[in-house]
């Protein structure tokens, strides 16, 4: 198996760019915000992680990652986090970059180079390159993609003890068939995002 590694990062260290990579988690729930992560990781890097995207570890493996990632002392990384209401105003699409955008404000570093999972730009004034399947390739994208899912999981699981009804805890606010349940039982809460379909229609 091929994980996630440092060959772009190194090319572009090479050219003299402190690069930073970014990726996001929640753009297909029917509640709660999007999160993204801004991950900046020192030149010459010595993390040696068989880290993967984020979607294809499990919850025990994600921690542990997240852990080692956020308290590594070659790691830098920021958080920015878009809630349901504003998605609800600009699109999720729109959502997903301003989240990316304020995950960069939050990083220490001033990189000179975004790496980006997906196929879009966000609207900074620093090089950029959109990746496809980046999270499956570029050590810093996954490693940004696991911090931002496990910070938006537990926002979901403060989420559950607000509104414990619909059980955010297990599902995150994904379409799962119990969260649809209790979407026809309760009807929708604050966070749930009205200008998608099943709450729209609901």
């Amino acid at each position: 198996m091929v994980y996630p590694n440092f060959s772009e990062e190194k090319k572009l260290w090479k050219r003299g760019f402190d690069v930073v990579g970014l990726d996001e988690a929640g753009r297909g729930p029917l509640a709660g915000p999007v999160v993204a992560a801004a991950i900046f990781v020192t030149k010459n890097c010595r993390i040696k992680l068989k880290i993967k995207d984020s979607k294809k570890l499990s919850e025990n493996q994600r921690n542990f990652f997240y852990g080692i990632l956020t308290g590594h002392k070659q790691v830098q990384w920021g958080i920015g986090v878009v809630s349901e209401k504003v998605i609800d105003k600009i699109n999720i699409l729109e959502a997903t970059k301003l989240a990316m955008v304020k995950a960069l404000a939050s990083l220490r570093a001033n990189p000179n180079f975004l790496m980006i999972d997906g196929n879009f730009t966000i609207n900074v004034k620093i090089p950029q390159v959109s990746i496809i399947r980046g999270d499956q390739k570029v050590f810093s994208i996954a490693a940004a993609s696991i911090i931002a899912k496990v910070t938006r999981d537990g926002i979901m699981r403060q989420m559950h003890k607000k509104y414990p009804q619909y059980g955010f805890h297990l599902h995150k606010g994904y379409g799962t068939k119990l969260h649809m349940e209790t979407l026809q039982k309760f009807g929708p809460c604050n966070i749930h995002r009205k200008s998608f379909y099943p709450i729209r229609s609901a």
